[in-house]
């Protein structure tokens, strides 16, 4: 008969080991990022640029032999000190809207052109860099570079034109606006670059730790075999003697005893070594609509114009519970991902007898792909689309989704909240 006190596989510490280490090396081969102080505190850093760049407007001049001086505020004139703020304070919101505030800063500038007060050009080529840096990459946004870039050049040109500038200097000038806006775009395009290689270095250590949990995972699964397969011999012994010697039987069983008790900490144990992170969300409570609000906020601090209408009084089935909240994440995530903060967007919730309709519009055009029912088969549209369908076909409910015909996207969905899930 089997011994259940017999010596275990060692296995826990060197496997643990080997677990952590490749997550430890490659988090320790990223090298750390150094943040300045537009990263770190960006609107006081833009404030403190805005009124920079306004004090250089106001008080710095060219004087004769390319030289700079330095003028009294009472030699500018108040309309002209007007355009100055104007231009000045839009660069707080170059972040935000870079667009809109290099197009504030060409018409300030516009009708200075020509003039000893033609010095908001400085405010134009942070304007052009904001642009290159921040602004999103759309058609349209696009579409306004190039023009906002046009505009500074046809600028530099006039306001040389007009002071007989020599040539070179006027090619110089156009050179800078251009070159600024390049500036910008090539540290977007870098930074942009560093976060797809952050996120490739963290799938690849999640991957690795995938990998060694199912290592370990196999290891014990051979522990807890053994567990229970010692414990089947020692039952079938103790059921062949417990008729002539219940002394023997009653060993045998206390031995099944201990043995079944082992295999349970180490099947606990193969549990927590796979179980997922806890940033995961997968170690609370499940999301339900009651958390929805959550939800907005996030999203409204990522930029987006968003309103709830409507809402669910009576308790739902938890299952309903978790899939409409996960289809309104996924589809507020598809706005911002495809049509971009501040579009306007509104989110419909209402239950009815026969179950929950969730119905979230937005009027950008970056959504617009071919319309997916919860009955089309044709077609393959984004996986976004694809995991919210069948979210919806698995409580037995459907789903649409497509361009509207004003101009934007909208997305509805139905999901029974009684009877069989299909």
């Amino acid at each position: 008969m089997a011994n259940a006190s017999e010596p275990e596989k060692p296995f826990d510490g060197a496997m643990m080991n080997r677990t952590a280490l490749p997550s430890e090396t490659l988090v320790r081969g990223v090298p750390g990022r150094f943040r300045g102080p537009f990263a770190r505190w960006p609107r006081t850093a833009d404030a403190v640029l805005a009124a920079a760049m306004l004090l250089a407007a106001v008080f710095v001049e060219e004087a004769p032999g390319d030289a700079l001086r330095i003028r009294p505020i009472t030699d500018v004139p108040v309309p002209v000190l007007l355009l100055y703020a104007v231009a000045g304070a839009a660069l707080y919101w170059r972040g935000r809207e870079p667009v809109a505030v290099v197009s504030v800063a060409l018409v300030a500038w516009g009708p200075t052109l020509g003039s000893s007060y033609s010095t908001s050009g400085g405010i134009v080529i942070v304007a052009l860099y904001s642009v290159g840096r921040y602004a999103a990459d759309t058609r349209r946004s696009r579409l306004c570079t190039a023009a906002a870039i046009a505009a500074a050049v046809a600028a530099v040109v006039i306001d040389g034109l007009l002071n007989s500038v020599p040539w070179g200097d006027i090619g110089f000038g156009a050179v800078v606006m251009f070159g600024a806006w390049y500036i910008g775009r090539r540290l977007r395009l870098r930074a942009q670059r560093a976060a797809r290689l952050r996120q490739e270095q963290a799938a690849e250590t999640r991957r690795i730790v995938a990998e060694e949990r199912t290592h370990i995972a196999r290891e014990l699964h051979d522990v807890v075999a053994h567990r229970v397969s010692m414990m089947t011999v020692q039952a079938g012994a103790a059921r062949m003697v417990a008729a002539d010697d219940p002394q023997e039987a009653l060993a045998a069983m206390a031995a099944v005893e201990q043995a079944g008790r082992q295999a349970l900490d180490e099947l606990r144990h193969l549990l927590g070594v796979l179980r997922p992170d806890a940033d995961r969300d997968r170690l609370g409570p499940q999301p339900r609509l009651a958390d929805l609000h959550q939800l907005v906020e996030q999203v409204r601090e990522a930029g987006l114009d968003i309103s709830v209408t409507g809402g669910v009084e009576a308790a739902l089935p938890a299952r309903v519970e978790l899939s409409a909240y996960r289809i309104v994440q996924e589809a507020l995530t598809n706005v911002l991902k495809h049509s971009g903060p501040r579009t306007q967007t509104e989110v419909r919730l209402s239950c009815e007898s026969g179950g929950l309709t969730i119905e979230v519009l937005d009027d950008g055009r970056g959504a617009a792909v071919p319309s997916v029912s919860a009955g089309a088969h044709g077609g393959v549209p984004g996986h976004g689309i694809v995991g919210m369908r069948e979210r919806a076909l698995l409580l037995g409910g459907s789903l649409d989704a497509g361009p509207r015909p004003g101009g934007g996207f909208r997305l509805a969905a139905h999901l029974p909240t009684s009877g069989e899930p299909a």
